[in-house]
């Protein structure tokens, strides 16, 4: 099984190509900066920069909202690939093909990040607790499924 999901920033505002031919498909390259722990201790974190690539409706979208700073979750496959340089030399490629994106924070949260935003019409949560999660109102205990 092939499968990534990663939440992180874009490093700079997504580079958006349209592949030529008949049905001109839309291609997307960007780079997400992705916190990483490397102990329990949460100061103690490095960043990775991960490349990716997205076609079609999903580079669309990353034309339209991809924009430095804004905090996205991504899934998608790990791809690699090679090539030989003007030098002459082999590059070795590692990607991650996007097969599906959203945005990982609401537009008055992103307000807070230089550069960061969300589209008008994402509503923000309205209900929501410190912890990100929708308050549940006393005294519905009986009506819920589980315990």
């Amino acid at each position: 099984m092939n499968k990534v999901i990663l939440m992180g920033r874009l490093t700079r505002d997504a580079e958006i190509r349209y592949a030529q031919g008949d049905n001109s498909l839309a291609i997307a390259r960007f780079s997400l900066a992705v916190d990483r722990r490397y102990s329990k201790n949460a100061e103690e974190q490095s960043t990775d920069f991960i490349n990716c690539v997205a076609f079609g409706k999903i580079a669309e979208f990353f034309e339209r909202f991809g924009r430095k700073g804004t905090k996205f979750v991504v899934e998608g496959r790990i791809q690699t690939g090679s090539y030989t340089n003007k030098d002459g030399q082999k590059v070795y490629t590692t990607d991650v093909v996007v097969e599906n994106a959203e945005f990982a924070e609401s537009k008055s949260a992103a307000s807070g990040n230089a550069g960061g935003f969300a589209p008008a019409d994402r509503p923000a949560p309205s209900q929501a607790a410190g912890d990100g999660f929708m308050n549940i109102p006393d005294g519905i205990d009986e009506e819920l499924p589980f315990n």
